[in-house]
């Protein structure tokens, strides 16, 4: 555990340097292992899933350590929400306060943040309230598809809550549909007509791992269910066309 102060204040001092040390090797121990894993037996959910549990798992321990008090959340968002964490994937956070959140609040997630960064742990993060998302939801489809999936990985519980009601009752799926075709539009003319292209971007080009991801949000938003199987239970496919999209979807992210 990192030390602290007689302040409550964590602890800056070997000690700390120690600690953040010894959760970087846990963390890197643990990538390797799932790495080799998938060597072995070339399981890419394994891997994703694997990896994902291991950022979760140290994550906590940070956040316990240095934001023991309630007040805010830490929240999954991106490929990081869905188990789908590769091993040089940027880890997606929203860092959830209140409105009137404490200063000491606030300088515990500043320390937060740089240990992330200590322990090799390369995060996109944010730090909002749940109306401030709600006010980026609403300008900027990036942000309110990010916040369609979402994942506690510790922190206040009951303020996590709070914002999926609000993020429900702002959803319009029709618009919601039209701003990511469109985006899918610019995305093809992006990475398909490039002459400079040597190969494929399994991510972002045409087909690839983004154009899956861009079905489940939409059916997401318009609350047809949040996989593959739910979309058959509900006849928008068919069981071969499910297996067929795993089996694709697996094969992309093995090459990936």
């Amino acid at each position: 555990m990192l030390q602290r102060s007689s302040s409550g204040e964590p602890g800056t001092g070997p000690e700390s340097a120690a600690a953040i040390g010894a959760l970087r090797q846990q963390l890197q121990l643990a990538r390797e292992a799932a790495i080799e894993s998938f060597r072995r037996r070339q399981s890419t959910g394994s891997l994703l899933k694997t990896l994902s549990r291991s950022v979760d798992r140290v994550l906590a321990r940070l956040w316990a350590d240095l934001l023991p008090v309630g007040d805010c959340a830490l929240i999954a968002v991106g490929g990081y929400v869905r188990g789908e964490l590769f091993p040089k994937s940027d880890v997606d956070l929203l860092i959830l306060i209140t409105n009137d959140p404490r200063s000491p609040v606030l300088a515990g997630i500043e320390r937060f943040v740089g240990a992330c960064w200590d322990l090799g742990i390369e995060i996109g993060h944010s730090v909002r309230t749940v109306d401030e998302c709600l006010r980026e939801a609403s300008a900027d489809i990036t942000v309110k598809t990010s916040l369609l999936e979402r994942r506690r990985v510790c922190g206040d519980r009951q303020l996590a809550s709070r914002l999926a009601p609000h993020l429900d009752a702002q959803m319009q799926s029709a618009d919601f549909y039209s701003a990511k075709l469109l985006e899918m539009r610019q995305r093809h003319a992006k990475y398909e007509d490039s002459p400079y292209s040597l190969e494929p971007n399994t991510k972002e080009s045409p087909g690839g791992l983004r154009d899956l991801q861009v079905i489940g949000w939409v059916a997401r938003a318009s609350g047809f269910g949040r996989n593959w199987h739910d979309f058959q239970s509900r006849g928008l496919i068919t069981r071969a066309e499910a297996n067929t999209l795993r089996a694709n979807q697996r094969q992309i992210s093995r090459i990936r």
